[in-house]
């Protein structure tokens, strides 16, 4: 496995979407947010996803060069038309309308349609961070999931993230999908040639299975808890909580209406909205209790829970958001990892648009 400075890969995606017509601050903005990722070592949200939005956009499924605008709002609340842009450039530009209405109103709530995938949830829960906030992201998918009790794909890996500042700790960070495991996960393993872990998905019949490819024979990813007896039914309603706030709210397609993030299946022809759904949030601290209490206080809980006893010496509790940290902090010393699979696609990517891949 290779690695490659991070700056060469962020300046690599940028010519990538200024290629696709993007302009300057939506092409860096793009490539900001995809990098994010393979920094955090959510390695299956990062480049390896840059050739889709670009088969996507030949597709004529996104829109480059979109009129990103509010269709309706309060003084603490938006709805936001994305006009079929990169979810990568139309959430954190709802994220900013969230924090913009936060600051005057005290939180700010932007629901979005007619998007497309944006990313890590967390980088856009964490722009909320610098201004002393909570940030929240969620957002609705592909239909690639399994209700529990159902062999039919009814919801998307539909994750949500919570971003919580602090005083001199780094800041809490959860970002997760709702399901055992997202889907780019079982795309790692198919590039390894290796087996999926069991609880992650069922097959056709609804037994489980250990075939990364699974999904294409007409199997379903799981959610969180896999089955009723570990839990599913919370993940299930977790999910469906997501899909309800990006889409039904929104007026985007919800659950098996959702259109596929792969460029080679169409979207459904009956919608029963617009693009992907997105839900943010923006809350500022102080309009609960005086800022410094607050942040003094998520110092108190960060440290004790870190100090909390455990299981094994060498395996200390972790906070969320500590893995990702950690895993930037050595990406950016050492540089970024990409699979054999990835690196070749993003070369025949860099051969299509006629640009140069790094290395």
């Amino acid at each position: 496995m290779n690695t490659f400075p991070y700056h060469d890969l962020l300046i690599f995606a940028k010519t990538a979407f200024q290629a696709i017509g993007c302009n300057d601050t939506d092409a860096q903005t793009a490539a900001n947010v995809l990098l994010a990722a393979d920094l955090s070592g959510v390695d299956s949200h990062g480049l390896a996803r840059l050739s889709g939005y670009v088969r996507l956009f030949k597709k004529n499924r996104i829109n480059t060069t979109p009129h990103i605008r509010i269709i309706h709002e309060s003084p603490s609340t938006a709805t936001v038309d994305a006009d079929g842009a990169l979810g990568l450039v139309s959430a954190p530009k709802a994220m900013e309308i969230a924090i913009h209405k936060a600051n005057t109103a005290g939180t700010g709530w932007v629901a979005v349609k007619h998007s497309n995938h944006f990313g890590i949830a967390g980088y856009h829960a964490a722009m909320a961070l610098p201004h002393d906030m909570i940030g929240i992201a969620m957002t609705n998918a592909s239909p690639l999931v399994a209700p529990t009790f159902s062999l039919s794909r009814m919801l998307g890996t539909n994750p949500m993230a919570f971003a919580i500042p602090a005083a001199s700790e780094p800041p809490f960070i959860a970002d997760f999908a709702t399901t055992t495991a997202a889907n780019g996960k079982l795309e790692i393993l198919q590039r390894k040639n290796q087996l999926a872990p069991s609880g992650w998905i069922q097959d056709a019949q609804g037994a489980n299975s250990n075939n990364p490819n699974e999904l294409a024979s007409g199997g379903a990813l799981l959610p969180l808890g896999s089955d009723r007896e570990h839990g599913s039914h919370k993940g299930y309603c977790l999910g469906a909580v997501v899909d309800i706030f990006s889409a039904v709210l929104s007026g985007a397609n919800y659950g098996p209406w959702v259109p596929p993030f792969v460029a080679f299946l169409d979207p459904p022809n009956n919608p029963v909205g617009e693009g992907i759904g997105h839900f943010f949030g923006a809350m500022r601290v102080d309009a609960f209790r005086p800022k410094e209490e607050f942040l003094q206080h998520m110092d108190n809980w960060i440290q004790t829970f870190r100090n909390a006893s455990p299981i094994h010496p060498n395996q200390p509790v972790q906070i969320p958001g500590d893995a990702e940290r950690f895993a930037k902090n050595e990406r950016l010393e050492h540089g970024i990892p990409l699979v054999p699979k990835v690196v070749d696609d993003l070369k025949q990517l860099s051969e299509e648009l006629g640009l140069n891949f790094p290395g």
